[in-house]
């Protein structure tokens, strides 16, 4: 159902409340670009620092923005089942098209514990979910193969967004399930395709979506050796969207930089250093984007 170049949207602040023109104009930016998808409120849109109500209002605020032109697909994830049901029948009711389903942080179910989390969404809201596996952000703990598997036999269950950093997990799932496949990470999403996925939900697409949407338009056409320029291309700066610092903070400085919203983040997210700024300034002006 989703597929291509969906971006893992920023959430912009200003004087430390959410900026919702910013915001409106973003998308804007991303819909003139082309974009296959608008995912607000993950872990780029920084969703732990803000409250339901201002949650909410951003999921409604994108949708609005959006007019249907693309798929929305709302962040709507908690390590609390009835908040995740919750939010989620909230997104639905307001024009969502999706829900991006993060795998329950810091309480660290067991496998068991995850099916029925996610069953129970999926069995109390009506609307297509991504699953999100990032153990990275779970301590740890994370969805395995077998799991991603039998969850993809519940009808609303459509994706998942695969951010464990390792491909084996990708084939493993690719072999138990044909559930679609969606790259977490934007420097491994043309290996990711090698094992089957079908596009991105992307960081660095923040900022040049155009770029990251050629390289999954050819993905999907089954143009690999095309890609890979493009690969190489956007991996440097890619790679520094995620080992910089925790994301969003460098997508969030390099928007700044380029002009696009401010570095704002609420604590405890802290801005770039500056021999991190000095990094990232580098890349962007290696890319073209910077002179």
């Amino acid at each position: 159902m989703f597929s291509g170049t969906l971006v893992a949207l920023i959430t912009p602040f200003s004087d430390g409340q959410v900026d919702y023109e910013t915001l409106t104009e973003l998308v804007e930016f991303h819909l003139e670009s082309g974009i296959d998808g608008i995912v607000p409120v993950g872990t780029t849109g920084e969703s732990p620092t803000l409250d339901n109500e201002e949650h909410k209002r951003v999921i409604e605020c994108v949708v609005k923005a959006v007019a249907g032109q693309v798929p929305v697909i709302a962040g709507t994830g908690s390590n609390s089942t009835a908040e995740a049901i919750e939010m989620t029948a909230f997104a639905k009711k307001i024009g969502a098209d999706a829900s991006l389903q993060v795998a329950p942080y810091y309480n660290k179910p067991t496998q068991e514990g995850f099916y029925q989390h996610f069953k129970a969404v999926a069995d109390e809201v009506d609307i297509p979910i991504v699953l999100y596996n990032i153990p990275g952000r779970c301590g740890g703990s994370g969805l395995t193969a077998e799991t991603v598997a039998r969850l993809a036999e519940h009808e609303n269950i459509v994706a998942v967004k695969e951010a464990t950093g390792k491909l084996d997990m990708a084939s493993e799932i690719a072999m138990l399930s044909d559930i679609t496949i969606l790259s977490g990470d934007d420097s491994l999403t043309l290996p990711l395709a090698s094992v089957g996925g079908k596009g991105v939900i992307s960081v660095v697409a923040n900022i040049v979506p155009a770029d990251v949407k050629a390289m999954t338009d050819l993905i999907l056409e089954g143009d690999l050796v095309s890609a890979r320029k493009w690969h190489r291309k956007l991996f440097t700066l890619s790679k520094n969207m995620l080992s910089l610092a925790t994301n969003p903070i460098p997508i969030k400085a390099a928007m700044a930089m380029l002009n696009m919203a401010s570095d704002e983040m609420r604590l405890p997210m802290t801005e770039l250093d500056e021999s991190q700024a000095t990094i990232l300034r580098k890349a962007l002006k290696d890319y073209g984007l910077l002179t």
